[in-house]
């Protein structure tokens, strides 16, 4: 396994060799509103909404004591915006006002801000604080799948597990961007660019074993 981790990884250098969050903010508070609001949406579509939003609430004081209807009016092009805007209004409100306007690093912590689960409390951690985390999204999950690194039938946690154990903690910040760089321009779930890849001969997609 040692042997292909690291060709994997030194692949994954190649094509990606500089690969970060792509969430824009301009601080702390920011970027863990915009990890919550990215679920199952696109980093583009979040870092389109909050421009807007931030301009509008340009500090937390503003924005935990904005109408959540108000903020599901900036955020409506992102699904469960209902949701995601009363979210955005309670976290604020809490780092605010229980945190003195920081926000926390412990993950325990963080899952207890409303629509902050595992894989966003290890994004906000990793990003922040440079804590060695390996979120678990849709394209690391594909992607670890599909190259044979976990199981097929394995769920986020156990693939956060698997991943964690293998990959060099050093390097677990930067492969999680470069996995999800791989995932989003490369090994697309539609179409993936395998005639282009040097991970053929690893990957069970190729060889028809998986989708």
């Amino acid at each position: 396994m040692t042997k292909k981790i690291n060709n994997i990884l030194d692949y994954f250098s190649e094509l990606f060799p500089h690969a970060g969050c792509e969430l824009k903010y301009h601080n702390d508070y920011q970027l863990a509103i915009a990890v919550m609001l990215s679920a199952q949406t696109t980093d583009k579509k979040v870092n389109t909404v909050t421009e807007k939003l931030f301009s509008i609430y340009p500090n937390l004081i503003s924005l935990s004591n904005a109408s959540p209807n108000d903020v599901q009016n900036v955020i409506k092009t992102l699904g469960m915006s209902k949701n995601k805007a009363r979210y955005t209004v309670e976290i604020a409100k809490r780092i605010s006002e229980e945190f003195n306007g920081i926000v926390p690093s412990d993950r325990e912590v963080l899952m207890s801000l409303p629509g902050v689960g595992n894989k966003t409390a290890n994004v906000i951690r990793a990003e922040l604080f440079k804590i060695p985390e390996l979120p678990v999204d849709t394209h690391v999950m594909r992607v670890s799948k599909r190259l044979g690194l976990v199981l097929n039938s394995d769920n986020p946690i156990q693939i956060e597990k698997k991943l964690k154990k293998i990959i060099p903690l050093e390097r677990q910040i930067l492969t999680h961007h470069q996995m999800i760089h791989f995932g989003r321009y490369f090994c697309k779930a539609r179409s993936p660019k395998c005639e282009q890849c040097k991970l053929k001969e690893v990957c069970l997609y190729q060889l028809k074993k998986i989708k």
